[in-house]
């Protein structure tokens, strides 16, 4: 017997065959995959950093033709003449000034002008043993070289700036003679004095 129009369909009817609907996962799944991701791309960024390297412009530089300014101190200028010798009318004064008065007994001193390559030899006879101070000075454009010898050595031997004074401290076990030499590399004042410290004990 035909079915009637409009009649409900059968309770024993089967479905046909088709694709399941979606299903929502359940919201803790979707929270570890959430944090599975972003892990990933943390690593992923911190790995593209890993061996870079940054420079920072500001944006502004000097041009290629403008030089770098020179570094000088200028607390310590430099005066030309300091060490232009001086003339024989005002050899004493240079002398008293590089070499003032002192209480110690002064044994032997000299002082005089020389030129280039001049050679001055002096002695100093019957030096009692003791310690004695040797200062040293010249003014002069270039080095001076002091040599004081006593009877079995070199005690001294010395290529002076000149500007300052240099004292050295000699000592002799026995009595002695010293030698002196004194030979400049252009013209030159010199001076030298030897003073006792002491005698042995």
């Amino acid at each position: 017997m035909p079915a009637m129009q409009g009649a409900p369909p059968r309770q024993n009817a089967e479905s046909l065959p088709g694709p399941n609907p979606p299903r929502k996962a359940p919201l803790r799944t979707r929270a570890r995959a959430a944090v599975v991701l972003w892990a990933s791309a943390a690593l992923m960024a911190a790995a593209s950093l890993t061996g870079c390297e940054y420079t920072y412009d500001e944006g502004w530089r000097p041009p290629d033709s403008v030089p770098a300014p020179a570094i000088t101190d200028q607390s310590f200028p430099r005066d030309p003449l300091r060490n232009e010798p001086v003339t024989e009318a005002e050899l004493e004064d240079w002398v008293e000034e590089e070499l003032p008065y002192t209480e110690r007994p002064v044994v032997h001193t000299d002082f005089g002008i020389l030129t280039g390559g001049e050679i001055k030899s002096d002695t100093a006879a019957g030096l009692p043993a003791g310690t004695y101070a040797l200062a040293l000075v010249c003014r002069s454009q270039r080095r001076v070289t002091f040599t004081v010898r006593s009877d079995e050595f070199t005690l001294v031997e010395l290529s002076l700036r000149c500007g300052s004074t240099r004292e050295n401290v000699i000592y002799l076990s026995k009595d002695s003679a010293l030698s002196f030499r004194v030979e400049p590399r252009s013209l030159a004042n010199y001076a030298y004095r030897l003073t006792r410290l002491g005698a042995p004990g």
